[in-house]
């Protein structure tokens, strides 16, 4: 009932568990609080945050128009629902290096067990798109040295997203990627990679974790768990995948209505009344409520 039963505090050190488990881990993506709850029912072993779909889900474009605050708040409301690790998307750490501290520390309040900051030049843009142009190596490891040095539970996972591989090639995703563990990163998010193989030199070339991320519509075809744990990948994402289903069956009901005059052809497909209360534990508030509300309400004099 209400929120989760773990602290941020044992969130991470479950993350930190998981990710040197030697499994692969999924990590859906959550576009919503309810939707986390789903996750973790599923049996997944953590929850994503997309930064493309916090800004989508306010009506915007993911170029770096969301804040700090919108994506702390959010991301700590999805979050507190499930007893999960959340791993939350951070862009450029907004801003520069004192500004990437601070949102560390805002993450860190927020109860997330982790983030991952990318190389890209503000304003950023989706990493599956063409055109996308990073900072120099100096700056890129400034903001990792800035958030491992500003976070106070050393088990806040600093991850380090690299971008580099569609700037200057796999080489450079390469070396870049062996800078930023220097430099503090936990672990490596290397950005549209076009193939296992460009995957799998990431792997030989950094002692940390590495994440996956299979997003439709990509640079990277949809690799399976097993293609990926074949080659060493520790953590995969799928950070838009539910809100795209939701929104396109959202969008087939509208149609519906609209071309019907009711929503009839598609209540079949829908999340029911007791699943739905299910899922909120609507039972176990009511038990709470009455449990505690049990005195009788004077009546006005």
């Amino acid at each position: 009932m209400l929120y989760s039963k773990s602290t941020p505090e044992q969130k991470r050190v479950k993350l930190r568990e998981i990710l040197s488990s030697g499994t692969l881990q999924q990590f859906p993506g959550a576009f919503n609080p309810l939707s986390a709850r789903l996750i973790e029912e599923k049996g997944f072993a953590g929850v994503y945050i997309s930064g493309a779909v916090l800004a989508n889900d306010l009506g915007l474009p993911d170029i770096g128009l969301t804040t700090l605050t919108e994506v702390a708040t959010r991301a700590g409301q999805i979050a507190r629902m499930t007893d999960l690790p959340a791993i939350v998307d951070a862009d450029t750490g907004f801003g520069e290096a004192m500004n990437v501290a601070r949102s560390v520390q805002e993450l860190e309040n927020a109860g997330l067990a982790g983030c991952h900051i990318e190389d890209q030049v503000n304003p950023k843009r989706c990493g599956h798109l063409d055109g996308k142009a990073v900072v120099d190596l100096d700056t890129a490891l400034q903001r990792i040295r800035a958030a491992a040095d500003a976070r106070r539970d050393p088990n806040f996972l600093i991850m380090a997203r690299t971008d580099v591989r569609a700037a200057d090639g796999l080489e450079a995703a390469v070396e870049r990627a062996k800078a930023l563990v220097d430099a503090g990163a936990d672990a490596i998010f290397p950005e549209a990679m076009a193939s296992l193989e460009e995957f799998a030199a990431i792997r030989d070339a950094v002692d940390v974790p590495i994440l996956a991320n299979m997003t439709e519509f990509g640079k990277s075809r949809l690799f399976t768990r097993d293609e990926l744990a074949g080659i060493g990948v520790n953590l995969v994402i799928y950070p838009v995948t539910l809100l795209r289903i939701a929104m396109g069956a959202a969008e087939r009901t509208l149609d519906t209505i609209r071309a019907d005059g009711t929503q009839e052809a598609e209540v079949e497909n829908m999340l029911t009344r007791s699943r739905l209360y299910e899922l909120v534990d609507y039972e176990a508030y009511n038990r709470f409520d009455t449990g505690v509300f049990n005195f009788q309400v004077p009546g006005r004099y």
